[in-house]
Order: structure tokens, then C-alpha cells, then sequence
């Protein structure tokens, strides 16, 4: 198992390296001129000259990412350029807010997912019908369409949350509970179905293979059958699934953290890509690659973890 994670976490680096690089070239091919954005169409010459040696963007593109690079693994991802806030706090205030509200979510809708997948398959009927059209309807209706709704019904008319964050440095739970509650309900409807109808099926494809009708016929009990066998087998598929909703979810947040005005990391990364603030477009970056990769990691533990074979792969 240990080579397992560590060949995982090798591998994730490698990613993680390769995505910095395509990132800082990108950035570096499209950024224009950042002084200019900075200092605005009166400045001179000479002044934009300065503010470029300033900001090292008189170095070649190679040596200012080694040394953005040798500062990042150091934990110095830089200082924005436009607000001078150093990168790593503006990513350690807004960063507790995303997660919370993306881990909230996917806790219920992993629960919420797994019980209605698992019933429609097995009572079928009118029970799977509604499954399948909510899986359409949740697939075809955008989140922030979702939490446009929820906030105009539940928050402006009836007053119930407020429809604007109130979660500000110092602010108690009960103003965290209040200000999430309705993002987190945006991001549930727009999961809950599609991950639904992805469970119905594995655990239907499961329930026809030839192990199950041999389990039975040996007189092992139904809810045996189902929950300590067939779950198990569709658990990888489910995984995959939700895992990657997961990571959808993470750019699907940015237009729900608009719409609620939550101080995550959805303004940030809008803000920093409109103006070419490249340290906090990296910053950004490397944290939603990081992420990606340790859900992959915990996705690819829990698969080895209930399917040997996948370790010897």
C-alpha cells in the first residue's frame, strides 16, 4: 500500500510541475502589459520601465519561474501585484470558505446520491422514472441558475437567509451556517440527480452479473447481498463519479460565489485573471491543481482499498 501512495503522490507532482510550467507560459504569452494595467495610459516610459524591473518582468520568461518556483516551494507564492497582499494569505482567507462550502455539498450529496441511486435500482418502477427525469432536469438547469432562484425566493422574498455572505473575520458559526446554507442547497439540486442516475446504474449492472444470481441461489439474504457485495463492486464506479463532480464543482463555485457574494476563492481568481495578476492567477491555479490531485489520491485509495487489483495495477 505504500508503494501504492507513493507512486500516486509522485505522479501528482509530476502533474502539478507540468501544470505550473503551461500555466506561467500561458500567462506569460497573454499577460500584455502589466505595467501599464498597473500604472494606468498617463504613465511614461521611463515610469513603466521602472515598475517592469520592479515587478522582474524585465527577466526572462526562465528566470522568473525558477524563481517564482523556488520561492513557491519555500511556501512564498509572491505578492499580487495590483493590491500588494501576499498570495498565500489572500489563498488562506478565502480558501476556508470554498472548502467548506464544496465539502458540505458533496457530503450530502454523496449520502443523498447513494440512497436514491441504490433505490432506484433496486425498486425500479416509478421510483427509476423519477430518478432519470430529475437527472435530466438537474443536468440541464446550470447551478447558478439554481441559486438564482433560491436567493430570490428563500433570501429577498421571505427573508428566511440573508442574500448576501455576512461571513467576515471573527463572525460566529450561526452567520457561516446562515451565509452557506443556500449555496450549498445551489450546488445539491445540480448534483444529487446526475450522481444519482450515474450510482443507478452501476449498481443495476452490478446486480445482473452472474455472482450476484449465485449468491442468491445459495440463499444468501437480499440485503446481504446488496449492501456487503453488489456495494462494494459499484463503490469504484460511484467514486469516479463523484469525484469528478467534485472537481467540476470547484469551477461551478466560482459563479455561485458571485451570486451570493461569499468572500472564497470565485472573486479572487475573477478578479486576478481580469487583470493579469499573474502571482494570484499561479496561486489559484496551483491550489485547484492541488486539490484535484489529493481527490485523486483519496479516489484511488478508496478503489485499491476495496479492489485489490487496482494496487497490483
Amino acid at each position: 500500500m505504500i508503494t501504492f501512495i507513493l507512486k500516486r503522490l509522485g505522479s501528482g507532482l509530476v502533474v502539478l510541475f507540468a501544470v505550473s510550467i503551461l500555466v506561467f507560459s500561458l500567462l506569460y504569452v497573454s499577460s500584455g502589459s502589466i505595467a501599464r494595467n498597473i500604472l494606468g495610459d498617463q504613465a511614461t516610459p521611463d515610469q513603466l520601465a521602472v515598475k517592469e524591473a520592479e515587478l522582474g518582468l524585465d527577466q526572462p520568461i526562465i528566470t522568473r519561474y525558477f524563481s517564482w518556483l523556488a520561492g513557491a516551494l519555500q511556501g512564498d507564492l509572491g505578492t499580487s501585484w495590483f493590491t500588494s497582499e501576499p498570495v498565500a494569505h489572500a489563498l488562506a482567507t478565502r480558501i476556508p470558505v470554498t472548502m467548506t462550502m464544496v465539502i458540505a455539498a458533496m457530503l450530502l450529496i454523496s449520502i443523498i446520491a447513494t440512497l436514491i441511486g441504490v433505490a432506484a435500482a433496486v425498486k425500479r418502477g416509478w421510483v427509476d422514472r423519477v430518478v432519470q427525469i430529475g437527472a435530466i432536469i438537474g443536468d440541464s438547469v446550470p447551478g447558478f441558475v439554481i441559486g438564482i432562484i433560491l436567493v430570490t425566493i428563500l433570501a429577498i422574498q421571505m427573508g428566511l437567509f440573508p442574500a448576501t455572505s455576512t461571513i467576515s473575520p471573527g463572525v460566529g458559526a450561526d452567520a457561516w451556517v446562515l451565509s452557506l446554507t443556500l449555496p450549498v442547497i445551489a450546488l445539491l439540486i445540480n448534483g444529487v440527480t446526475g450522481g444519482a442516475q450515474q450510482i443507478r446504474s452501476a449498481v443495476i449492472k452490478q446486480l445482473e452479473r452472474d455472482y450476484v444470481r449465485t449468491l442468491r441461489s445459495r440463499g444468501i439474504g437480499e440485503r446481504e447481498v446488496l449492501f456487503k457485495h453488489v456495494l462494494r463492486s459499484a463503490a469504484p464506479a460511484g467514486l469516479t463519479v463523484l469525484s469528478l463532480q467534485l472537481i467540476g464543482m470547484l469551477g461551478g463555485v466560482v459563479i455561485i460565489e458571485q451570486i451570493f457574494a461569499l468572500p472564497g476563492m470565485g472573486p479572487l481568481a475573477v478578479a486576478a485573471t481580469s487583470q493579469s495578476d499573474q502571482p494570484v492567477v499561479m496561486g489559484v491555479v496551483m491550489y485547484t491543481v492541488a486539490v484535484v490531485i489529493v481527490v485523486n489520491l483519496i479516489v484511488d485509495l478508496l478503489n485499491g482499498w476495496l479492489n485489490p487489483k487496482v494496487r497490483a495495477s
